[in-house]
């Protein structure tokens, strides 16, 4: 776990780390949130729509910007305050690998706050979500 403080982050700075995404990521999401849509567990129900197998939650792609943040960019001494334009570009599937990466933007040192462009790409190097992520360093 990383521990920046706001006088370690400069603008252009990245983190990344990788994840595989299994059936059991995919069954505790579900029993977590309680959506029970076939499209994520019927892989005939989702073929019949044009996918090639049932689709990874799109919530759970983006809750590694949680971790991002929270582990890797600051890391320890971050305060996830907002995620906004989050953006579904391709499905995820249970077995793909992620790239979850971030890159500060903009850094606001009297709030002590600072702007992430967040993406993740598949092991294809697809882009498969996005989002702008404010952080507070505490």
């Amino acid at each position: 776990m990383n521990e920046y403080e706001l006088k370690d982050l400069k603008i252009g700075m990245t983190e990344e780390f990788c994840v595989k995404i299994t059936e059991e990521m995919q069954d505790n999401f579900r029993e977590i949130t309680g959506d029970i849509n076939p499209m994520h567990s019927d892989k005939e129900f989702a073929k019949q729509r044009g996918f090639s197998d049932k689709l990874v939650f799109g919530m759970l792609t983006a809750s590694f910007f949680s971790k991002l943040v929270g582990v890797y960019l600051p890391g320890k001494n971050c305060l996830f305050q907002e995620c906004k334009d989050i953006r579904f570009h391709s499905p995820v599937f249970v077995g793909n690998e992620l790239t979850v990466k971030g890159e500060i933007t903009e850094i606001d040192e009297r709030f002590g706050r600072l702007v992430m462009k967040a993406t993740i790409h598949n092991q294809e190097n697809k882009k498969v979500c996005s989002a702008k992520l404010m952080v507070g360093v505490l």
